[in-house]
Formats: structure tokens, sequence, C-alpha cells
């Protein structure tokens, strides 16, 4: 008979505080991932970066992960080395990569210097801040899956999926605070460096945040060894083995979620790193207040990511629901692309739709990566799929800053004294159009591979 231990997972009051925690460190570096996004047209006015150094330095977020493994050698080490020294090494990469990054952009040691670097010739200072992200890139990555592999831990056959929709929902409140703060505070102190120092100051909190959760952490790997013990439970399943990466890269569903991940997020991240350039340029809104509307998106997902996330949990149809949030993409970036509606309240609109999207998608796809992986091999899962997915957050913003450059320039104006560019974005959003439509044909994919194996992404999380 089963004894009555419970562990500190059992206890709601402990869980959801354990998340909280790891969120608001989350929250923390999504500030910085999206600061830069209302600042191009700053950047060029005080720094004279163009729209292709924007996209290159935009780029380097994926550079070491993708092109040097660091994101999967990091699910390795998760899986290894587990959750506490994870995410106290991810948290310090992140303050470290934001050091560098405010340094180069706030130094005047850079100014007027080009540095051949390998096959070409690069503003010292966009390259400088460009590696200062590339770091700080590894360590959000990181924090990323090890946060998700922490929800799973606590929340495994519970609320799974409200509470990575709720975690999700505090990340995007770094986003939203990102876009809507970003340009007025560096107005403020009349210089682009304001806001990423007011990110320095935050990731250090939130290094200090994460290192309080080990506490908790601890206790509960403690509690679950007695909780084993007492009720002669004895895990049966093997350590994560090298050898597991191939056992991953051989399941269909995985890459069909992959590619979904890097489909879906490709056609939004990127849009939010153009999207006040957008406002300005077609819309005609204000600089100063065209950063509020793109941060309405991220607004939305705080509440209507966790409502999904609790719909699946409670009704399943996770596959169906990653369907939906496919083709709302497609339409929002279609009406984009139409020059004629150029109208602002089209435009609050189609932000306020993309973010239902953006909730649907998100919702249903991360919870369901426990279904078709075990969990010794989350962290190398989840890693995997950010790796897949960092081809596309490195690559996109690159090649939508060179076609703009190359193909939508359609004049030039004079901003506080400084000429800069106007540009026409229907190209970029029917680039985004069509990463939505390859994002439904992937959605179909995986409905079919769950049909066949019976994963039961189409069944609810909490089990009675």
């Amino acid at each position: 008979m089963e004894k009555l231990r419970k562990t500190l997972r059992d206890s709601k009051t402990a869980r959801w505080t354990a998340l909280g925690i790891v969120a608001f460190t989350m929250l923390c570096g999504y500030y910085l991932t999206d600061v830069m996004a209302p600042l191009k047209g700053m950047l060029e006015e005080q720094l004279k970066w163009g729209s292709s150094e924007y996209g290159f330095f935009t780029s380097a977020y994926g550079w070491f992960n993708v092109f040097l493994f660091f994101l999967i050698i990091g699910g390795i080490i998760l899986d290894k080395l587990g959750v506490r020294f994870t995410g106290l090494m991810a948290a310090t990469i992140m303050v470290v990569g934001t050091a560098i990054k405010y340094w180069a952009i706030s130094t005047h040691v850079l100014d007027g210097h080009t540095w051949h670097i390998l096959w070409f010739n690069m503003n010292a200072q966009v390259f400088m801040a460009a590696i200062g992200f590339a770091i700080f890139g590894v360590g959000v990555e990181v924090a990323g899956i090890t946060v998700s592999k922490i929800i799973v831990k606590w929340f495994k056959g519970k609320e799974l999926a409200l509470a990575m929709g709720l975690e999700m929902a505090t990340a995007r409140l770094g986003t939203a605070l990102a876009l809507s703060t970003s340009l007025p505070i560096a107005r403020a102190f009349d210089h682009v460096s304001a806001p990423i120092l007011v990110c320095l100051i935050m990731l250090c909190i939130g290094l200090i945040s994460f290192f309080i959760y080990t506490f908790m952490d601890k206790k509960l790997d403690a509690e679950q060894a007695a909780y084993d013990k007492a009720n002669a439970i004895v895990d049966e399943e093997e350590s994560f083995k090298i050898s597991d990466i191939w056992k991953i890269f051989t399941n269909k569903g995985w890459w069909y979620i992959a590619i979904l991940c890097v489909l879906f997020y490709s056609a939004v991240f990127p849009f939010l790193k153009y999207a006040q350039d957008l406002m300005v340029n077609k819309f005609g809104v204000a600089d100063k207040i065209a950063g509020t509307i793109p941060a309405l998106l991220p607004f939305g997902t705080i509440l209507l990511t966790p409502l999904f996330g609790n719909l699946y949990d409670r009704k399943g149809k996770g596959a169906s629901i990653m369907l939906l949030g496919a083709g709302i993409l497609i339409f929002v970036h279609a009406m984009f692309s139409i020059p004629f509606l150029n109208q602002v309240p089209v435009a609050i609109f189609l932000i306020i739709l993309l973010g239902i999207g953006f909730s649907l998608v998100p919702s249903a796809m991360w919870p369901s990566v426990p279904k078709i992986i075990p969990e010794k091999q989350l962290g190398t899962a989840y890693s995997m799929i950010f790796w897949v997915q960092n081809w596309g957050l490195m690559g996109v913003p690159a090649l939508i800053g060179w076609v703009l450059e190359k193909y939508c320039i359609t004049g030039q104006v004079i901003k506080n004294g400084v000429t800069v560019n106007t540009y026409n974005y229907t190209i970029p959003m029917l680039i985004f159009m069509s990463l939505g439509i390859l994002a439904i044909v992937f959605a179909l994919l995986l409905k079919a591979e769950d049909k066949k194996k019976g994963y039961g992404l189409e069944l609810p999380n909490i089990k009675q």
C-alpha cells in the first residue's frame, strides 16, 4: 500500500511559487531580447546604423547557438547536471552578454572604427554589440529550455499547459515592456544605450531570483527521493546518454514540432523587430508612439496564452490549436502586405489578431513535447528544437534587413537633422506570410503523425 507521503510539488502554493520565480528570470531575459526593436530609427539617427547593419546585429542572437551548437550542448548539460547548475550558468551568461552589448553601444572607443572580419568589413561598434547579443542569446535560450524542464518537473500530470502558458505570458510581459518603454527611456536619457543599462540591472536581479529558486529545487529533489524510498519506487528509466540524441533526431513527431516552431516564431519575433518601423513607414504613426501598437501583441498573449493552455489541459485538442494559430498568422501578414490597408485602426486590429494566433500555437506546442519525448531526454529535446528555431531567428531578420535595403527603399526624410530612409514593407510581409503557409503544412503533418502514433496530443493533460 502506498504511504501517504507528499512532495513539495503536491503543494499548489509551492509549485506556483517556483513557477513565479523562474518566470521572472525569463521576463528579464525577454526584455533585453526585444529592447532594440523600437530603437531602429534612433540607431540610424545617433549611431548611423543602416538597415543591413541592424539586421546583422539582430541576427547575432543565434550565431553561437546555431554554428557552435552551444544550445544543444546546453541541453546535454541540463540533462546531465540538472536544472540548478544549468539555470545559474545560463543566467550568468545573460548578464555577461548584456554587459558587453551595453559597453559597445555606450562607449566612444569604437567610434569611426571598421574591422575586417573574415571576408567583409564591419563597423566595430555593430560587431561588438552583435557579439554581446550572441553571448546573451546563448544564455537566454539555455535558460528557456531549463525553465521548460523545471515546469515539467513541477507540473507533469497537473496543470502543465497552464503553467507553461503563464510562464510564456510572463516572458511576453518582458517583450511588451521592451516594446513600450524602450524608446521613452532612450529619449529621456537622450541615448540609445539607456534601455540596455536598465536590462543589465534587471538581469542581475533575475540571476539572484533564480539562485533563490535553487533552494526550492534542492528541497524537492530530497523529498522526491524520500517519497520514492518510502514507497519502494525504483526509477527504471535509464539516465540520459549521448546516443539518445539520435533517438530524438529520428522521431518524426519531434521534427514536425521543431519545424512548426521555427516557421511560427520566425514569422512573429523577426516581425516584431521591424514592427515599429512598419508602423512609421506604412501607417504614418509618430516615432515616439509607434512602439505602443506592436506592444499590444505581447500584452494580448499575457491573457490568452494561459487561457488556451488551461483549455488544452482540460479539453485537449493540442494539434488542432496549433493548426488554427498558423491559419491566423497567414491572414494577418497577408493583410499587412496590402498597400492600401494603411489606416491605424487596421494595424491595431491586425496586431491584436496576431496576438491571438501567437497565443494559440505556443500554448499547445511546448506542452506537447513531453508527450512525444521521455522526461530524461527533455532538456536535449527542447534544446534541439530551440536550435532549429534559432536558424530562423538568426536568418529571417538578416533577410528582411537585406530585402528592405535592396528592394524597398522609397525615399529619404530628415529626422532630428539626420537623413534616414523610408521603406515599403509589402515584400517583407509576403515573406512572413509564406512562413505561415508552411506552418500550416507541418501542423497538418503533426496531426496526422499523432493519429498514427497515439501520442495523445488531442487529449487533456490533467490526469484524473
